[in-house]
């Protein structure tokens, strides 16, 4: 009989293993088969766009599609001499194969971002190939006749520039440097570089916005969080009512606010604080007003959902032991507020950001964020490259931010 139950005993062990990890298995796939919805959502609504936002920032394919034999006859040529006659015959070719007009207007725009002009010399030409192709050997004579530009060697550099379908040079525009001629990077001169200053406002303006945001915030929220539960909640709910408004409508709510007329500067000018109506709207002080009170929400919410863990005795125990109440709240309450603070800044800076509505509408021209320039080369100039480039800016930009805000975080808990 011992000896039965010694030979039993590892079958059932091994027997009972085995159902676990099949039961193991049953719940991982099922946990899968829940998930799998949201995650083929943000492949395909998130991950997908995201990589060909990053993808279009750093390919050039207009000139490159639009001009292989120019490129051919290009290849290796230094840039300062005259080019070679294969590049007349190559550019004639290479229009007169252009079918679509929408082809050949994309490589002029494209050529029109590096070299002025290069629009109505592209599309000139284009269209007097299409018309009465040159013979090969005459198709540098042709294309002098046509237009005496072609002699000109800045719009052939910009042609061997952009033959190469992978570029950096969106990227390097976004941060206010440039390939030159040789092919070395350069920073550009300072009546081109815009899109530095334009970066360090967007900062700036997100910096304002949030720091005012804070402090409007945090006392509300350690009210709410004093207050007993219905109240709070009651209380809550105004808080949150901007959400439930269109952007649109506040904004257009504030031009009626702010305006010379309106009821801000009228207020002020009956309880005599100024004689003059300040101007507050088309300039940073209204982009600023409304954006606080957008983003406002999203600094409470972190706020209160911290003080609302801090048991109220910690404060009264340090006015107890003979602390001022003011003392005791920076010294007991606010350390551990720290977590919530870090999560609101965040949360608005970032949202700050990618603010494009507010600012175009509430702001002036130099008052324009960095988003508003990915829809000004989106929507007016068709120039996809350079608006994915500084998009990739803005979200390098997110991210070292949230890998710094990490750091800190983490950091805080380790002294913790």
């Amino acid at each position: 009989m011992g000896g039965a139950v010694t030979t039993t005993t590892p079958v059932l062990g091994r027997e009972l293993a085995r159902q676990l990890r099949r039961v193991q298995r049953r719940q991982q796939w099922r946990a899968a088969a829940l998930t799998a919805p949201l995650l083929v959502f943000l492949l395909v609504f998130f991950l997908v766009p995201l990589v060909a936002l990053l993808v279009r920032g750093v390919e050039n394919p207009e000139v490159a599609d639009a001009l292989p034999a120019t490129a051919r006859a290009l290849h290796g040529w230094d840039g300062h001499l005259a080019p070679p006659d294969a590049a007349y015959a190559g550019i004639v070719a290479d229009l007169y194969a252009i079918d679509d007009t929408a082809q050949a207007g994309a490589l002029a725009r494209r050529l029109n971002n590096e070299a002025p002009g290069a629009r109505s010399l592209i599309m000139g030409t284009y269209r007097a190939v299409r018309a009465a192709p040159p013979p090969p050997e005459q198709a540098r004579q042709a294309l002098l006749a046509l237009d005496a530009r072609w002699a000109e060697l800045t719009y052939w550099q910009a042609i061997a520039k952009n033959t190469e379908r992978w570029t950096p040079d969106y990227l390097l525009a976004a941060l206010d440097w440039r390939r030159n001629v040789d092919g070395h990077w350069e920073r550009m001169p300072p009546e081109e570089a815009v899109f530095g200053d334009i970066l360090l406002r967007t900062f700036g303006i997100s910096a304002v916005v949030t720091l005012v945001a804070l402090l409007l915030a945090y006392p509300l929220a350690w009210w709410l969080s004093t207050l007993p539960a219905r109240q709070a909640n009651l209380l809550l709910i105004l808080v949150l009512l901007p959400f439930w408004t269109s952007v649109l409508v506040r904004i257009a709510a504030w031009i009626v606010l702010l305006q010379n007329n309106g009821l801000v500067n009228r207020a002020l000018q009956a309880l005599g604080l100024i004689d003059d109506p300040l101007q507050l709207l088309f300039n940073r002080a209204g982009v600023v007003i409304a954006m606080v009170h957008i983003l406002l929400p999203f600094m409470i919410l972190p706020l209160y959902s911290e003080m609302k863990t801090i048991p109220a005795n910690y404060l009264r125990a340090a006015v107890s032991l003979g602390s001022h109440p003011w003392a005791a709240f920076v010294r007991v309450v606010m350390p551990q507020t720290y977590a919530g603070v870090a999560a609101g800044c965040l949360l608005v800076f970032i949202t700050s950001i990618g603010y494009y509505v507010t600012p175009a509408l509430l702001g002036g021209a130099s008052d324009q964020m960095l988003s508003y320039y990915i829809a000004q080369y989106t929507n007016v100039e068709v120039n996809w490259g350079m608006a994915c480039a500084l998009g990739t800016v803005l979200l390098a930009a997110t991210l070292v931010l949230f890998a710094l805000y990490r750091r800190v975080a983490r950091g805080g808990l380790a002294l913790g």
